[in-house]
Parts: structure tokens; sequence; C-alpha cells
């Protein structure tokens, strides 16, 4: 997929596409002294609790949030700051902290191929270890001595919790709606994106960027987990970590499954029965029938045109931000997104 550039006359943004490793290396120095600092960081006197976090830490992930973090602050400042490396390095301690407590919620025993803390230890354990990343987070970020960067991570922890409440309340529930599954996803994925950015903002005293780099997390975020969700029907459980359907089968109200009911209804009552059936009590003995006809519905393509219409959105938030090589940085990083879709 090749890159549009930015309606900008004096835009840096290239049309060749750059690989995940390829954008990484823009901030390599800052990004190897974050990833240490995210180990670092840890100080807890509970030996339980150090083995569990480093475990779940050392599962590893793009590490994605803290890189957008570091774009960000070098986007305003193309200088070294300990103080962007630290918030991102916090950064990636509360989204460890959410797929721990994902984990358990979703019963899963691997992730990324490798054993998840509750499967290692118990669900108790994942869950208080959670807790403790999130409050260590907190802890840290009092650091700062910056009411409004404490505001923006506050309320934004919020929003997640409450989206993860969203999508349990809908789980199982055949009659959600697209409107209820913005509101879970803008909750659960967006919104650390949405940190992610404007914290460097905060740090870097560049407030005025605040609306744009919330508008590009968030339809960033918005894109990335719909084109996620569209992968759990049409992409390779191998590169995934995880069963096509998994979705399906935990009830989860995802857009695929929510446009696939609405669409089967009008044309297919039988179809729409039986994948209702299956949302409802998540029994799925018949997958690949149902994975079909999500497929057959044509909600996939509507799914992931919606992909691109919040990838464009999230293009276009950045538009009004500093131009030069980071914001290309984060430019191809939604490219890189929407290429999954291909």
């Amino acid at each position: 997929m090749t890159s549009t550039p930015l309606n900008n006359k004096h835009s840096t943004l290239q049309t060749t596409p750059l690989s995940y490793t390829d954008i990484q290396s823009i901030v390599a120095d800052d990004f190897e002294i974050m990833d240490k600092q995210v180990f670092g960081s840890l100080n807890s006197k509970v030996q339980l609790v150090m083995s569990v976090s480093q475990h779940v830490i050392n599962a590893g992930g793009k590490r994605m949030r803290p890189l957008i973090t570091l774009l960000c602050a070098r986007m305003f400042d193309d200088k070294p700051s300990e103080k962007a490396m630290h918030l991102a390095a916090i950064t990636e301690m509360l989204h460890t902290a959410t797929l721990v407590h994902d984990d358990v919620i979703d019963e899963s025993g691997q992730r990324r191929g490798k054993p998840t803390a509750n499967a290692t230890w118990d669900n108790a354990t994942a869950v208080l270890v959670g807790d403790y990343l999130i409050a260590r987070a907190f802890n840290l970020l009092v650091g700062f001595q910056s009411l409004p960067l404490l505001q923006v991570f506050s309320d934004g922890t919020c929003d997640i919790a409450e989206g993860e409440v969203l999508q349990l309340q809908h789980q199982h529930n055949p009659a959600a709606t697209e409107d209820d599954y913005l509101r879970i996803i803008d909750g659960k994925t967006s919104r650390l994106f949405m940190m992610a950015t404007q914290g460097s903002a905060i740090l870097q005293d560049k407030t005025e960027y605040l609306q744009a780099l919330g508008d590009f997390g968030q339809h960033f975020g918005n894109a990335f987990q719909i084109i996620d969700d569209v992968l759990d029907y049409s992409g390779d459980s191998e590169v995934m970590g995880k069963n096509l359907g998994d979705d399906l089968a935990e009830g989860k109200p995802t857009l695929p499954t929510i446009k696939a009911l609405e669409l089967l209804k009008n044309s297919d009552i039988e179809g729409y029965e039986q994948l209702r059936i299956a949302v409802q009590t998540g029994k799925t003995p018949n997958a690949k029938q149902l994975i079909e006809l999500v497929r057959r519905s044509g909600s996939l393509d509507y799914c992931k045109q919606r992909a691109l219409e919040e990838t464009k959105l999230a293009q276009q938030a950045l538009s009004t931000l500093p131009d030069n090589r980071y914001r290309t940085g984060l430019y191809q990083l939604t490219e890189l997104a929407s290429a999954r879709l291909v």
C-alpha cells in the first residue's frame, strides 16, 4: 500500500512505506533506553510481584504506544528527553497491565505464543500484579509534578476501565450496535494512544497541539482495533497467535459480527439465526461455517472501509503538527496498520 502525502505544501512525508523496524530506528537510541526503563521501573519488595511483572513484560510486543510517545516528543524538540523516555516506559507499563487483565477476562492461555500470567500462576495473582503495574505507573507519574499530565492519565485510565466493563456488559449480546462498539474501543484501545501522544505535548509545553494529537490517537486507535477485529475473521492464526473466530466464541461485540448480523437479518434469516445463537451462547462447534458466513455477508468489506476512514482521519489530524521526519514516522505507522488489511 503506498502512502498518500498529507495536503501540506512542505510535507516531508514520503511515498515509500517503511517497515516497523525502520520507523523504530528513527528514535533508536531513545527507544533502547526506554525499553530498559520499563524493567528498571519495577521495584516491588515482593518477589512474586517482580517475577510476574517481568514475565509479562518479557512477553514482548512491539512497544507501539511508547514509540508514539517518543516520536511525538522528538517532533516537538529534536533532542533526547529523559522525561519523554520515562513517560514512554510508564505508558508501556499501563498497556501491559491492561493486557494482563484482558487475559484473565478472556481466560487466555497464551499471548504472542507465550504462556500468560494467569496460566503460569493463577487468575488472582495475575489480577493483583496487573493492579500493581497500574499503581506503580501512577507512582512514577507523580514524579513529573505535573497536574495536567496526571489529569490526562487518570481520566484516560478511567476510560480504559469503563471500556473494558462496557465490553463485558455487551458480551454475548447479539443486539449490540456499532455505536456500542465505538464506545468500547474508544475506551479500551484508543484512549491509551491518546495518552501516549498528549502526554508528550504536555511534557514539551506544546499544549496548543493537544486537540490534534487527541484526534490522531483516537482515530488511529479506532482504525487499529477495527483492523484487529477484521483479522479475527480473515488473518493468519499463526501470525496473530490465536485461532480465527476466537472473538466470536468469546461473545465479544466486534464490528465484523455486529455488521454481519445487521446484513444477514435482511438477506439470510437462517444465517442470521445461526450467527445470533453463536454470539448469544458462545457455542461455535461449526466455527469455520460461521466465519465463512461473516465473510459472505459483506461485513468485512464494510469494516475495512471504516478502518480506512478512521486511518484517513488520523492522517488528517497530523497535518497541523510540526512537519519533520518524526511526523512522517507517525504517518507511516498508520500506513503499516492499514497494510495489514491487504
